[in-house]
């Protein structure tokens, strides 16, 4: 028992005695090693640690292009260099002589830099207001009564300044004021000059050395390829809020370009790329002795539109020309037109061909940072140039919504393709309320007896009026919602308005004080009364006419290019334009309508353009497309008239469905010129001799 312990005992002291060995050798491998760096290496690597500061910068990614359905470019994004500045361990001389240097080579290429610092030399004077300069003055340590040339000069001692030129001082104090104020680190920039030119890139980067903590950085810029056109499409991108970027900075950075409105805003997550990253080391002096990438940035997926840009130019420059025209009485009588809108659609698929909303707007006043010039030019424009009038604006439709009375007249029974009513002038089946057809108004008698093909070619209030009161209204409000008339198109642009369609609904809401009467149902048909649509949602209804009275998925997008050359499924492009537009499936009643019905209609249609007697005959008579249409004159507040055409073409297999709105424009049958003007282009006419010809025609009669 005892020899069992003492060998145990024994173990124990062994094993003790080579764990001490082992900590003794590796105590002394501990100390060789602290003497080696701290000793024999010592100054090699304090050097090496004073003289190498790495960092991480952004690399920004590319903004995707939104482009025409033939793949002309609209807007594109292309790279502008920035200087940045870092702060860098030199002396306060050094930091300072860096900063001329760096606006010798800005001001060499014309280059701006940022000036916050208030003070003026050769005069002294303060730059900002009395009332905010007591402020500035406070907020800066400054004493209330120092003037402009003593604060000067406390900043020039403030930030050490030995230079003699006064020109020279102001420039070192500008710099040094600014990182003050927007505050900088040795990893935190601040933006010195935007837009510099390659030669002022060249000269930094071969001459690094003299100035402390500066950095290029490659920022993509956005270009509006095409100036003004389909501006209320693409909407514009401008610096992110302080706002937005609360709410997105885990994607974000605070100099980031956002999508605003329009396609821009719309599909933003698409278009914004993702960032990649740089690593940068730099000497303590300021100057980079390396650079790599880290992390590639990925471009933003490119935005393909279904419009035809050659197509949208013909559009705006028409509408422009006719509001033009019926303002200065190029029709007889000067109304006081200023703003308009129209819209061509393929009938078949709901695509939207071109959109043109006038007055427009320069999307590249936005970027940077819109001016306070030209935002209270925008803003104080009575025509409101920066509102899209085809999709966020309603209008009475006037006549131009005929053909929906006529179609429930027809479904509802209470006529038929043999019916005829005598337009006695005057509708005199209530005492209280008894409204007159329009060329009883203009020529004291009626239309006579008409069906109701005849009664959309002259456009007889009468016939509809009697029409509406023997069906009712539910019965015209069942067919207005079919054809989308009251609701949202799902258009994949924000702040589309769904209009109102007059019901005893929305009698209602908007009149809670009124009983519904005989009288609102008699001007609903006739697209008065609470009926208000946006131009778009009239493409729609005119589409549906045309194809046979099919729905139509309303869309001004085509598809979504990936930058790996994917394409987003349709699908995936509908499901996100719903959620973020916080759009609802169409849950209007389908309808089976008589085919025998609607051609009835669509050969009034017909006559309006082709019939000496149709109201917008003056414009096509001479015209070689077949073209099925109306006129519209819908009695608008402030005694103001706003003028519709809608039309379709060609008449025997339709293509295209165009909407022209202006905003009392007076007669629907002005606007007829636009949408004339518009198919010459699409059906490849030749658009100068039509419009000689069409400025040949006489003054006529204008029927609405």
């Amino acid at each position: 028992m005892v020899g069992r312990k003492s060998t145990k005992k024994a173990n124990i002291n062994l094993r003790f005695n080579i764990l001490t060995v082992l900590i003794y050798i590796v105590g002394i491998i501990l100390i060789a090693k602290l003497f080696s760096l701290q000793i024999v290496h010592g100054a090699e690597y304090r050097e090496q640690s004073n003289t190498r500061l790495t960092r991480e910068s952004t690399l920004e990614a590319s903004r995707g292009a939104i482009l025409d359905k033939t793949g002309i470019p609209l807007v594109t994004s292309k790279m502008e260099f920035s200087l940045e500045m870092y702060k860098s361990k030199v002396d306060t001389e050094t930091l300072n002589a860096s900063i001329l240097n760096m606006i010798q080579v800005l001001e060499k290429y014309e280059c701006s830099y940022s000036n916050l610092f208030p003070v003026n030399i050769d005069p002294f004077e303060f730059t900002i207001a009395d009332e905010t300069l007591s402020k500035w003055k406070k907020e800066n340590n400054i004493n209330e009564e120092m003037t402009a040339e003593q604060v000067f000069y406390k900043f020039k001692d403030k930030y050490k300044i030995q230079n003699t030129d006064m020109q020279e001082i102001r420039k070192i104090i500008a710099i040094r004021y600014l990182i003050a104020q927007k505050g900088y680190s040795s990893t935190k920039s601040v933006t010195i000059s935007e837009g510099i030119p390659r030669e002022a890139v060249a000269e930094f980067s071969e001459s690094s050395e003299k100035f402390a903590g500066i950095n290029i950085v490659v920022q993509p810029v956005r270009e509006y390829t095409s100036g003004n056109l389909a501006s209320h499409i693409l909407g514009y991108a401008g610096k992110i809020s302080s706002e937005e970027y609360e709410s997105r900075k885990n994607y974000y950075s605070q100099n980031d370009l956002i999508g605003k409105t329009g396609i821009e805003s719309v599909f933003e997550e698409y278009l914004k790329g993702k960032n990649g990253t740089k690593q940068i080391d730099m000497a303590v002096d300021g100057t980079t002795t390396a650079e790599y990438i880290a992390k590639e940035a990925i471009a933003g997926s490119d935005v393909v539109l279904t419009i035809d840009a050659n197509l949208q130019k013909i559009t705006e420059n028409a509408l422009a020309a006719n509001i033009q025209k019926i303002a200065t009485g190029g029709f007889g009588k000067a109304y006081d037109a200023r703003a308009g809108a129209a819209v061509v659609m393929n009938v078949n698929s709901g695509e939207v061909l071109a959109m043109a909303s006038y007055p427009d707007y320069t999307p590249a006043d936005f970027v940077g940072g819109i001016s306070n010039e030209n935002w209270e030019k925008y803003r104080d424009n009575e025509a409101k140039p920066l509102v899209n009038k085809v999709t966020q604006n309603s209008y009475s439709p006037g006549s131009t919504f005929k053909m929906v009375t006529a179609i429930a007249g027809l479904e509802s029974g209470v006529i038929n393709l043999k019916t005829t009513i005598n337009d006695t002038g005057i509708y005199t089946k209530y005492r209280d309320y008894q409204p007159r057809c329009w060329v009883y108004t203009d020529y004291h008698r009626g239309h006579g007896y008409l069906n109701v093909s005849g009664a959309i070619e002259k456009s007889c209030n009468y016939f509809f009026y009697e029409t509406s009161d023997r069906m009712g209204i539910d019965n015209l409000v069942r067919v207005a919602r079919y054809f989308g008339l009251g609701s949202k198109t799902g258009i994949e642009l924000q702040s589309e308005t769904a209009g109102a369609l007059a019901s005893k609904e929305t009698w209602a809401k908007l009149h809670p004080n009124e009983p519904w009467g005989p009288g609102n149902a008699l001007q609903a048909a006739i697209g008065q009364s609470d009926n208000e649509f946006s131009p778009l949602q009239m493409a729609k209804y005119i589409s549906m006419l045309a194809n046979g009275g099919k729905k139509v998925d309303v869309s001004i997008v085509k598809t979504i290019r990936n930058a790996d050359g994917s394409e987003a499924s349709r699908e995936e492009i509908n499901q996100f334009v719903n959620k973020k537009l916080g759009l609802e499936e169409d849950n209007a009643e389908d309808l089976a309508i008589n085919q025998s019905h609607l051609n009835a209609v669509l050969e009034g249609m017909k006559s309006v353009t082709s019939d000496s007697g149709g109201t917008a005959y003056v414009r096509f008579k001479d015209f070689n497309i077949s073209v099925g249409g109306k006129t519209g004159s819908a009695e608008a507040p402030n005694n103001k008239v706003h003028a519709w055409f809608v039309g379709f073409a060609p008449f025997e297999n339709p293509e295209i469905a165009i909407v022209v709105m202006v905003e009392n424009g007076g007669h629907g049958n002005y606007t007829a010129e636009v949408v004339r003007d518009i198919m010459a282009e699409y059906f490849g006419m030749n658009t100068q001799n039509v419009e000689e010809n069409m400025d040949a025609i006489p003054y006529v009669e204008i029927m609405q």
